[in-house]
């Protein structure tokens, strides 16, 4: 009796191949899962997640930094001065531009990730630039009293990392801010 051509026959060079093909390919995602795996946060740095700052201690004029997610986190406490500066600023002339109001959640208290966004440095502290706020001293970016980009290569504003006010002198850095509830109207 004969074979027509359309009948299909599993040979066991097919059935080699198929397991071959089948064997190196969990192989490997075997040995790549190392690889994978080590692109996810350590424990450590989940463990950070979330950090409460007291803030009592920082007076007007003052920066502090603390780590966050082992990143620097700068909380400035602004002056009036320092606040109407931020607040009265033409947007028009900024890169990236972003109203003070869209920045801070209360005027005074302005939280951002000391990472320049042009190369990763951490801006000084100790130099303010042209615009009161920052310097970056790798490249000469300047960032003003609210973090925004003035001058220099960098292309964006310091980021402002999520956060939410505990009391008024209690901060929880990298928790999302709770929503405001609705006024009621009776």
């Amino acid at each position: 009796m004969a074979h027509s051509a359309d009948t299909a026959h599993v040979t066991r060079r097919d059935f080699l191949l198929v397991a071959s093909s089948t064997a190196a390919a969990v192989g490997g995602a075997i040995a790549l899962w190392p690889f994978i795996d080590q692109m996810n946060p350590a424990a450590d740095t989940l463990a950070l997640k979330e950090v409460e700052f007291d803030l009592a201690p920082i007076v007007a004029g003052q920066i502090v930094t603390i780590e966050w997610q082992k990143k620097p986190v700068f909380i400035r406490r602004r002056t009036p001065e320092e606040v109407a500066s931020a607040e009265g600023a033409a947007l028009a002339d900024m890169k990236d531009p972003q109203a003070d109001k869209d920045r801070v959640q209360k005027a005074e208290w302005l939280i951002l990730v000391a990472t320049c966004t042009h190369l990763g440095c951490i801006p000084s502290n100790l130099f303010k630039g042209e615009f009161g706020g920052w310097l970056c001293p790798c490249h000469g970016s300047h960032y003003d009293t609210s973090g925004r980009i003035r001058k220099g290569p960098a292309p964006k504003n310091l980021e402002v990392p999520p956060y939410q006010f505990l009391s008024d002198t209690k901060v929880l850095i990298g928790a999302a801010p709770k929503p405001t509830a609705p006024a009621e109207h009776g």
